[in-house]
């Protein structure tokens, strides 16, 4: 088994099926992204200049990706374009000292939006308190949970979880699922 001081992140099995993704390389690069993320923010060198990352970014030229992965150029900026139309990402351009040979260098910064959701597991508490990328405030995943469950509980439902694009609620002894975006009636679990 490999060293665990690379951390781990959570991913919905689905992942693979997501009507963004056009086939499975797709998924695997939206994986990539996840996985590649930085977990703080910190300096990096590429092409012998330091870039500043922040905590959810991660240095994701587009061209060399494209090449790597075995996709167009035009395939992977479409792929780009459908993830931050979605609110699943967002970029930054990050201009790189001139060379001799390239006057103007540019390099994609990608940043992870829900970054946090695939960091931890809601029903654990992270190691360290954690910056809200919207709020600037010191959250925990414990805080975010229960202002989800008084929220539910106006209508006598208890959040226990989620499973793909569904809540897990609980009513007394029994279980529900609802859908978290679509006006749909609550189903038995």
């Amino acid at each position: 088994m490999e060293s665990r001081k690379s951390g781990y992140f959570v991913v919905y099995r689905d992942v693979w099926k997501h009507k963004v993704f056009k086939n499975l390389i797709q998924s695997s690069i939206w994986l990539y992204m996840i996985s590649s993320a930085s977990h703080q923010d910190k300096t990096l060198k590429f092409l012998d200049s330091p870039i500043f990352v922040k905590r959810t970014e991660l240095i994701f030229p587009l061209r060399k990706n494209s090449t790597i992965w075995g996709i167009s150029y035009s395939e992977m900026r479409t792929l780009i374009l459908r993830l931050k139309r979605r609110g699943m990402i967002s970029t930054r351009l990050h201009h790189l000292s001139p060379s001799h040979n390239h006057p103007s260098r540019k390099i994609t910064i990608i940043s992870v939006i829900n970054y946090d959701k695939f960091q931890y597991i809601d029903d654990t508490q992270p190691p360290t308190a954690h910056l809200s990328p919207h709020t600037n405030k010191q959250t925990t995943n414990k805080q975010i949970l229960n202002s989800v469950i008084k929220k539910s509980s106006k209508e006598g439902y208890e959040k226990i979880g989620e499973e793909g694009h569904y809540d897990m609620l609980r009513k007394g002894s029994k279980k529900y699922l609802k859908h978290k975006w679509k006006d749909e009636p609550i189903k038995p679990y």
